[in-house]
């Protein structure tokens, strides 16, 4: 009964901030325990903490290797961890109730509206089945073209240990590698030339990244285009924009740098690779750290923005990007309405796109600020640290290991924010204020 009562008072945006936290403590717990660590010490608090967000938040920064510093037992957790970050834990609450026959309620279908970020209601619980089911369908797919790969490398056991464990966090964009086995916090490096690895990877980071609502339509629309709901035209045309333009960028910044010494394929690969993967996925198959100040800026962007609403993905969404760019536009050109896709865009996404963007923004800004003021690493290091963070992606130059406590709790908050939403977080303290009815006099101000 005090459970019920306690569970009432919560917001659909302070039970999902609360889902996060508990699976995040929940974590820690579990990597605490010796059976954890692969070493003879089991892992301090902040060591599991910063693991367990970072795995439940599907980003990918770590402070010890994920191979080396963890047992089975740990990796299995991590794993789990990930699965439940990437499809939330909502929907992956409601899937098991479902299977158990239970009935679901108003509040959780209400909670799970708000989780996915769906635009209805009506059909939720059919479309977690549908998202669940389609989960495990392509990151079996995904285990089984990279086991072609790893099983002639590591054995049959390995292989395919490898190979589920690689789709998963490929598909949640978690980031998280056992490449560590080869050298510590490698990635995916000793494969950039490896079209199949490359490939599988960037599908399964794709698919997972467009966004839940995304699938749903294509699944019923096919490839009748005209169709396909206004969200869905955004998410694709953005979401082609940012890696083929990412891409060109990067290849253009690191032909004569990183990539002086790669054939014409394997140029190709790798930029279209780091492009891909920047935006909330968190793999690399080259060195971030050597990467051009042109390219740490290009990545910087892309994690910014990164994926799509009611996905695996992080940042502050290409819908949002998308939402800004035509707002900003229609200004310019003093059009009526901002319009896309013989559509008008309503006055509510373009107020909630312009309090993502500035929140993430000062989030990340003042986390900079304080990380710098602080510790004496390079600015555009800690730059892509802490954007990285927030946007759940994971790419660093190398510099997480070194970050002082503070600095870890800092980051640890940003991957926080940045999964459960920005937005989400400051609802999460505010929704339940009352605003008085009464307005204040208006008086113009100079803008620009």
């Amino acid at each position: 009964m005090l459970k019920r009562k306690w569970h009432s008072k919560l917001t659909a945006t302070q039970t999902i901030a609360a889902g996060f936290l508990g699976i995040i403590l929940m974590g820690t717990l579990l990597l605490m325990l010796p059976v954890s660590s692969a070493g003879e010490k089991a892992a301090d608090p902040l060591t599991a903490l910063f693991t367990a967000t970072s795995a439940t938040c599907v980003t990918g920064l770590v402070v010890v290797d994920t191979y080396s510093g963890w047992s089975v037992f740990g990796k299995i957790v991590l794993l789990s961890l990930i699965q439940i970050g990437g499809l939330g834990f909502m929907t992956v609450g409601v899937f098991v109730a479902v299977l158990m026959k239970k009935n679901i309620g108003l509040k959780e279908r209400g909670i799970l509206q708000e989780s996915m970020n769906t635009l209805q209601i009506g059909g939720v619980v059919r479309l977690v089945k549908k998202i669940t089911i389609g989960t495990f369908i392509v990151e079996g797919i995904g285990a089984v073209f990279l086991s072609f790969r790893f099983v002639p490398q590591m054995g049959w056991i390995e292989g395919i240990c490898n190979g589920i464990f690689h789709s998963i966090s490929a598909f949640c964009n978690a980031g998280f590698d056992l490449m560590g086995k080869q050298e510590e916090y490698s990635s995916l490096v000793s494969y950039s030339g490896d079209f199949l690895v490359n490939i599988t990877i960037m599908l399964l980071i794709i698919i997972g990244g467009i966004g839940f609502l995304v699938w749903d339509d294509l699944l019923k629309k096919k490839l009748h285009m005209k169709e396909y709901r206004l969200h869905t035209k955004i998410v694709l045309s953005v979401t082609a924009g940012l890696i083929f333009g990412g891409a060109l960028l990067i290849y253009l910044f690191e032909k004569d740098n990183l990539m002086a010494d790669m054939g014409a394929g394997e140029r190709f690969l790798t930029s279209l690779f780091a492009s891909v993967t920047a935006r909330t996925a968190g793999f690399n198959t080259i060195d971030v750290g050597g990467m051009s100040a042109s390219s740490k800026l290009v990545t910087v962007v892309l994690m910014f923005i990164g994926g799509s609403p009611g996905s695996t993905a992080g940042g502050i969404k290409t819908t949002t990007f998308a939402v800004m760019l035509i707002f900003v536009w229609a200004n310019l050109r003093n059009s009526h309405g901002s319009n896309i896709f013989g559509r008008r865009l309503e006055e509510e996404e373009i107020r909630k796109a312009s309090i993502v963007v500035t929140i993430n923004l000062l989030l990340a800004v003042t986390a900079a600020i304080i990380v710098c003021a602080i510790q004496t690493l390079p600015m555009e290091d800690v730059l892509l640290e802490v954007f990285s963070a927030i946007g759940t992606v994971g790419m660093s130059s190398g510099i997480t290991r070194q970050l002082n406590a503070v600095s870890r709790i800092l980051v640890i908050l940003l991957m926080y924010c940045g999964r459960i939403g920005s937005m989400t977080f400051a609802l999460s303290f505010t929704e339940r204020k009352k605003v008085a009815p009464v307005q204040l006099p208006a008086e113009k101000i100079m803008i620009g």
